[in-house]
């Protein structure tokens, strides 16, 4: 049993070893890739193709929770939200496939998408507040919550990390135990419970993602309905 596919080397090229982590998240980058250009090539008005409207609906449910959260013009967010999600819920699902390790099960690669999130609240903060706006968010309601909101950043940061690594490592020590125990009958119904859990653990992500980038972004809105109600 694999607990993370950092552990698995797939090839060594130039003295480098390449472990599974890195092979499969190339797979699910390409596959997405694929996916994209194949749901938007020869687009028809008149008549969709089923693919692109699968895409058009996953586009407007993303849409549809960044505005709930966020109460503000989803927009700008949904390149970085929609590709948190997309590559999550992709590799997850792909955990099906046999041979598959998702590089979700890495906490390599989950440390790096809690960082992306990281980067993203101040740059998101910034690009509407503007740098002094972002940086008073830090100082209210008092400049003694300075070090505590820091703190609260990186803590939460890292609890994202580790949340969707232990998820998904958990589930995989769960189906070798179930398989160890009744190898004929849990497939299939471990299969369809990896395809659903796998699904939640993505919206999980995207949601505490949106939740963060809405925390650094709020300041303008009450600013806003200060200003009108003056």
């Amino acid at each position: 049993m694999t607990l993370t596919p950092d552990t698995i080397v797939a090839f060594r090229a130039f003295g480098v070893s390449v472990n599974a982590t890195i092979v499969f998240t190339w797979v699910v980058m390409a596959l997405l890739a694929a996916g994209s250009w194949a749901a938007t090539r020869g687009l028809r008005r008149d008549r969709p193709p089923l693919v692109a409207t699968a895409v058009e609906a996953l586009v407007g449910f993303v849409l549809e929770q960044i505005r709930d959260v966020t109460e503000q013009d989803p927009e700008p967010y949904l390149p970085f939200v929609g590709t948190l999600f997309t590559f999550i819920l992709a590799s997850n699902l792909l955990a099906v496939v046999p041979g598959f390790e998702p590089p979700t099960g890495s906490l390599s690669t989950t440390a790096a998408l809690a960082l992306c999130v990281f980067f993203a609240v101040p740059g998101f903060g910034i690009a509407r507040l503007g740098p002094l706006g972002y940086l008073r968010t830090y100082l209210r309601p008092t400049p003694l919550m300075l070090p505590f909101k820091v703190i609260g950043e990186l803590s939460r940061t890292l609890a994202l990390a580790v949340r969707l690594f232990g998820n998904v490592m958990s589930g995989t020590v769960i189906a070798a135990i179930l398989l160890g125990v009744a190898p004929l009958f849990f497939p299939a119904v471990l299969q369809a419970f990896s395809l659903l859990v796998g699904a939640i653990h993505a919206y999980i992500f995207a949601i505490l993602a949106i939740v963060y980038i809405a925390s650094g972004t709020r300041v303008q809105g009450e600013r806003e309905e200060k200003g009108a109600s003056a």
